[in-house]
Order: structure tokens, then sequence, then C-alpha cells
């Protein structure tokens, strides 16, 4: 049978009528809202019967224009053609009983079930090529419970991942992040919630000056640490 109306389907395996094409292919007169209105009051439920959608058509001038559409269920669809009471609507029902046929023939189940098995294999092929980069880097730091300074953590974030983000540019990255205190004599030391999560730590150091010794901070990033800042680092400035 020729395809006399074109249909679609929705993630679930269930195959979709558009309300307009439908509208066009029975002839209506009447415009399309108020005739899909009238539809509506057979009982048709949204989300359970149709959805609702937009789709475009062109205008005098060749623009687009948005218009409202239905995505319908082939139930729905049927029992519209049926309701029509019209060569028209006898031929739409008889074309969609001839598709559910088909649609449900052991030959089609199966193929859908491939389809949706080949969908699910490249999605999870996509997803593994996405994380790549931030996997191999986490396999990296992940054994490793020694924490590294910043400067360490840029040239480690350049040679795995090739980010090029200088020491101060990322100390203020981490500042308008949140993870460091922004400014007064605890400026760039980590803040205390992301020491507790095992992200940061604060090593001492004796600085010898003429005047006396003083005691400084520096800021070190745990393994735990580069594995979130590079996944941050990946999505906002990666390639």
């Amino acid at each position: 049978m020729d395809q006399l109306i074109t249909t679609s389907q929705n993630g679930n395996g269930e195959i979709l009528v558009s309300g307009r094409d439908l509208y066009s292919f029975l002839e209506v007169t009447e415009r399309y809202n108020s005739w899909f209105e009238r539809m509506l009051q057979y009982g048709f439920i949204e989300d359970a019967d149709f959805a609702s959608v937009k789709s475009f058509t062109v205008v005098n001038n060749g623009a687009k224009r948005e218009i409202d559409d239905h995505n319908m269920k082939l139930d729905m669809a049927k029992e519209i053609a049926m309701i029509q009471r019209s060569e028209k609507g006898k031929q739409a029902r008889q074309y969609f009983l001839h598709l559910e046929r088909m649609w449900n023939s052991p030959e089609m189940v199966i193929k859908r079930a491939m389809d949706f098995q080949q969908q699910k294999i490249m999605q999870l092929q996509n997803e593994i090529q996405a994380n790549k980069r931030y996997t191999d880097f986490g396999k990296i730091v992940e054994t490793s419970e020694a924490a590294v300074s910043i400067g360490s953590f840029v040239k480690t974030i350049y040679d795995n991942h090739g980010i090029n983000i200088g020491r101060n540019k990322l100390f203020d990255w981490l500042r308008e992040k949140g993870y460091l205190i922004k400014e007064g004599r605890e400026k760039n030391n980590p803040k205390q919630q992301y020491l507790m999560q095992g992200l940061f730590e604060v090593r001492p150091t004796i600085v010898k000056r003429t005047e006396g010794d003083v005691q400084t901070h520096t800021t070190l990033i745990t393994g735990k640490g580069q594995v979130k800042i590079a996944e941050m680092l990946l999505k906002d400035l990666g390639s």
C-alpha cells in the first residue's frame, strides 16, 4: 500500500501521526485548531493519546512561521479517521490498520528490537568517547595519594589534555568557582568545605627572612581534587 500519510516513531517504538498531516489528508475545511479542539471532545488525553508540538509552514513571502501541531498515537489517529464518516476518513483508517498489521508482524518486531539494541550500543560508544579524556586522566591520578601544587597540576592538564591555562589563571578560575578564598590574609587558601571533601590540602611552609622566619601556606590539589577539577576544566575550556 502506498504511503498515504507520513508517520514517525517515538522513543517507545510507537507509531505517531502528525495532526496537521491527517487534517490535510482528510481535507477538513475548518481551521486546524478548531477542528482539533472538536476532536478532543471525544475524550482524547494529552500525554496519553497525543503530545503538543510545533511545526513550521511557509508563508507567502517565503518565510517560515511556527504553528501548533500534535503527534497522535496510532489508535487516536484511527479513531479520528473513523469519526469523519467520509471516504477520506475510511481510506485513512484502512491505511492505519495496514500499518498496524505490518508494525506488529514478527519481522518488524525483531527489526525494532535490533534497531533499539544498535541505538543503545552507539549511545554507549559515544558516551565512552566523550568521557575518554577524563577517564584517562582519572586512571593516572586515582591511585595516587600525592597532592600536587597548582603549578604542577597546570603542567599535567596541559600534557594530558592540551588545556593551556597558566598558574595564575588557574588560581583566578578556582577563586571564581568558589573553591579558594578570594581576599584577605587567607587568599588562595581552600575553603573549609573543600578541605573536608578531600579536594585540597594546605601545607605550611617556613620562609626565612632577615626580620625573622614567617610561616606561609601552600595550596595543594589532592588526587581526588585533580580528577574533579580536570573534569570541570575539560567542560569549560576543553576542545
